[in-house]
């Protein structure tokens, strides 16, 4: 309680108007039972929250949260994560929050602001970020795990080659890359791991993207498996449904759903895309 009121009571507020406030910010936080206790005796959600209560006793039209869950242990930071999505619900209030973490950024903010080096590199929607990120510190910051990047060229014919492995690139992309003068010139295919299926089906599909790899490891997370194997001695991680039977030196046929990859210049490291 003394906590949350500080602020406050340096502010020369009325008892009675403290204890309104610190008693509705208690309820929005489910702190009630906990408001005469010393911080010592709080867990380390129970007093991230209290830290909340103080800006929300103020009535501050706009929040900033420098990385509040960097200290909690795995578990209370998914648990604390839903608690400020729904506590940001229902007060409605501006917040800026910094994070390192791109599950953070991903899963609560409406906006997302991606800095590197004190440069903003793009503002966006969550899914317009992941889907169209405008460069490869971007595509590779957004996504667990992280995109794919090859070094190849993309030729006259269409294609898109790297060592002896030529895969076809969907005409639209094609023609962005030849109207944006690639043809014939080095670039950098972008594509994300759930984006390369071991599907029989997809794999018929896409047979001008499909090549057997060997195994270097395979993660077996429990409703999917992470494949990592490479591409012209380039490191490629494939997420696909869980598999047992992976180890290392297995065979397994993979194919690249273009129409999902990204082109980029190798130089600028920018995506190539429309005006």
């Amino acid at each position: 309680y003394d906590n949350m009121a500080f602020g406050l009571k340096l502010r020369k507020f009325p008892k009675d108007e403290i204890d309104r406030r610190v008693q509705k910010a208690a309820e929005i936080l489910g702190l009630k039972p906990y408001l005469d206790r010393k911080p010592k005796a709080l867990s380390g959600g129970q007093r991230q929250r209290v830290a909340l209560g103080r800006a929300i006793v103020r009535d501050a039209k706009v929040f900033l949260m420098d990385e509040p869950l960097s200290n909690l242990d795995a578990k209370l930071r998914v648990t604390m994560r839903s608690e400020l999505i729904k506590l940001h619900e229902s007060l409605n209030t501006t917040t800026i929050y910094v994070t390192h973490d791109q599950i953070e950024a991903m899963t609560m903010a409406t906006r997302i602001v991606v800095m590197k080096d004190g440069w903003i590199q793009q503002v966006g929607a969550p899914k317009e970020i992941y889907d169209f990120p405008n460069n490869m510190f971007v595509a590779g910051f957004i996504g667990t795990p992280p995109m794919n990047f090859i070094k190849g060229k993309f030729t006259e014919e269409g294609t898109f080659v790297t060592g002896d492995y030529s895969i076809v690139v969907p005409k639209p992309k094609a023609d962005l890359l030849r109207q944006k003068g690639y043809e014939n010139k080095e670039v950098v295919l972008g594509i994300r791991p759930e984006h390369i299926t071991d599907k029989p089906l997809e794999i018929e599909v896409n047979a001008n993207s499909t090549f057997e790899f060997t195994v270097d490891v395979a993660e077996l997370l429990g409703s999917e498996t992470l494949i990592y194997t490479d591409l012209n001695k380039q490191k490629l991680v494939a997420k696909v449904d869980a598999r047992a039977d992976l180890k290392m030196g297995s065979k397994v046929t993979l194919a690249f759903k273009m129409e999902h990859c990204h082109f980029f210049d190798p130089e600028t490291e920018e995506r190539i895309r429309k005006n």
